[in-house]
């Protein structure tokens, strides 16, 4: 048997994936970004209406608040994809709602204060006003750590192996969100998981008029097929026997959105009344803001990557997080009820479909608008089963958590420093967030349950984040431990003439402002 030559055991290194037809600054033709564009906003649903589905019933809200609440979130989301993807990292990003604040928005919710009035729709816009407050004076935090470059200069402790286990925790972490609730109405969720992965992977080479249609439009087909399998199983009368909690998971006519949306509904500043302001609900929301920016970090870095562009330079990912810090001030004005993040699912469709490009998202963003203000047709899409988007998910977080994987490429993992690292810091990653998830769930409450409320949001927040414990452990210990000659294992030698936005001539193609504004902000 002849020698093995290295060259056939090993692949080199690649700085922009292959395989992708359009990458962050190529379009497809205007018929299938279009196509491309709306299978994005389907996919922003399945977040868009379950955390007003938790949040709002607590608040005191009726199904007609949660519907405004659902438009409300959607509109403010395509306000914030179209100025990040213009004038933000300029990523092919979802900007939408985020469960990092959950716990906070919880906390104020429970405040006795709130708690106590007895009208529920009093209640609710009360308790409304005060979230927007938070939501308001925390978005300062994206805002000045962003455009006054801080976070720019934090990205340069960042390596390929520092950032591995964090990008690869932003899917690995969400797994709770995979099949677990694919679970709940495993007849619905099952087969749309497994007809998801013939037609986008198996069957991704059938070609119509030269056009790779089952991989690139698979996700619109398989929710189509499944919604009308599901729509007959409810009609057929196959759950007027069964239990509660498996008729909201099954059933197609539970989430009461039709009904209760109006035909056209224009979402403003300030609708829900003047918001009103508490430190102590204020420093609580900034841990969320926190954990949104430490996700949407990670989630640049994937979506680059799954856009066939090079990584983020420190400038461009300031100016992201400052954008990102508008958006969540937006979120306070309009009273979306949450702080807003990238959306991982989204970007894990940039995977699935292999087009990376930036006007599809914004196609995507337009439609989130035009639907958010016509009530009842938005309320149609809206109305998915969250089981068809759960088994979605568990593929488009697994693609996102490989993406992170990816970035080993670059560093040597035959150095036990390195492995280390990367399994500490994905262990703990999963593990510590875990803890805190059961505690709550049989406590009722998180471990840290001190008198001071804004500390206990802190702690219950930011360790509930796989991503951020991720960042903590992953950028310390690759910062502390054996740093001195380790530049070359960590990936340095490729990282670093990323940081600068002139160390790669392709950063300008990527990542310039549009109408010439490049002018009048030069990148660093």
């Amino acid at each position: 048997m002849s020698e093995v030559k290295p060259e056939e055991i090993s692949h080199p290194a690649m700085e922009q994936l292959q395989g992708f037809e359009y990458c962050i600054d190529s379009n497809p033709p205007w018929g299938e970004a279009i196509i491309l564009g709306f299978q994005h906003y389907i996919l922003a649903l399945g977040t868009a209406v379950m955390i007003p589905a938790v949040l709002v019933p607590m608040m005191g809200g009726s199904d007609g608040d949660r519907v405004r609440v659902v438009q409300t979130l959607l509109f403010v989301t395509g306000i914030n994809t179209l100025l990040q993807s213009l004038f933000g990292t300029r990523l092919p990003t979802v900007i939408g709602g985020s469960y990092a604040f959950v716990i906070p928005v919880m906390a104020i919710v429970q405040d006795s204060s709130l708690a106590a009035i007895p009208d529920d729709h009093e209640r609710f816009l009360q308790s409304m006003r005060a979230i927007q407050g938070a939501l308001i004076v925390s978005s300062s935090i994206q805002i000045i750590l962003g455009y006054s470059q801080l976070w720019g200069i934090f990205s340069r402790f960042f390596s390929p192996l520092g950032m591995a286990p964090v990008v690869a925790l932003l899917g690995f972490g969400l797994f709770e969100r995979g099949f677990p609730v694919v679970g709940r109405c495993v007849e619905v969720g099952l087969p749309m998981l497994i007809l998801f992965v013939v037609l986008s992977q198996y069957l991704k080479n059938v070609q119509i008029r030269e056009i790779p249609i089952l991989e690139r439009f698979s996700l619109f087909i398989c929710i189509a097929l499944v919604w009308a399998y599901a729509q007959i199983l409810t009609s057929g009368g196959a759950y007027n026997h069964s239990t509660e909690v498996t008729q909201i998971n099954c059933r197609t006519d539970r989430a009461n959105l039709i009904s209760s949306a109006p035909w056209i509904k224009i979402p403003y500043p300030l609708q829900w009344g003047a918001p009103t302001f508490s430190a102590g609900q204020s420093f609580g929301m900034v841990s969320a803001v926190l954990v949104s920016l430490i996700e949407s970090t990670a989630s640049y870095s994937a979506a680059a990557r799954l856009a066939s562009a090079t990584p983020p330079p420190a400038h461009i990912l300031s100016r992201g997080i400052g954008w990102q810090g508008i958006g969540i001030l937006l979120c306070g004005l309009f009273g979306t009820g949450t702080g807003s993040t990238v959306s991982v699912e989204n970007v894990g469709l940039l995977g699935s479909t292999r087009i990376g490009s930036r006007r599809v998202i914004q196609i995507c963003a337009g439609f989130m608008i035009f639907f958010s203000m016509l009530g009842k047709f938005g309320a149609l899409f809206a109305s998915i089963p969250f089981t068809i988007f759960a088994a979605v998910y568990c593929v488009l977080f697994g693609l996102v958590a490989a993406v992170g994987l990816s970035f080993l490429q670059f560093t040597n993992m035959n150095s036990m420093r390195n492995l280390f690292i990367v399994g500490v810091s994905i262990f703990l990653g999963l593990s510590v967030p875990e803890y805190f998830f059961r505690y709550s769930m049989a406590a009722q409450r998180g471990p840290a349950h001190t008198k001071a409320g804004w500390f206990n949001d802190y702690i219950n927040t930011i360790f509930s984040s796989p991503p951020t414990v991720g960042l903590m452990v992953a950028v310390f210990l690759d910062n502390t431990l054996e740093v001195k000659d380790a530049g070359r294992d960590r990936g340095m030698p490729w990282w670093v003439p990323f940081r600068s936005f002139k160390g790669d001539s392709r950063n300008e193609e990527f990542y310039s402002l549009p109408f010439n504004l490049n002018r009048f902000f030069p990148p660093s």
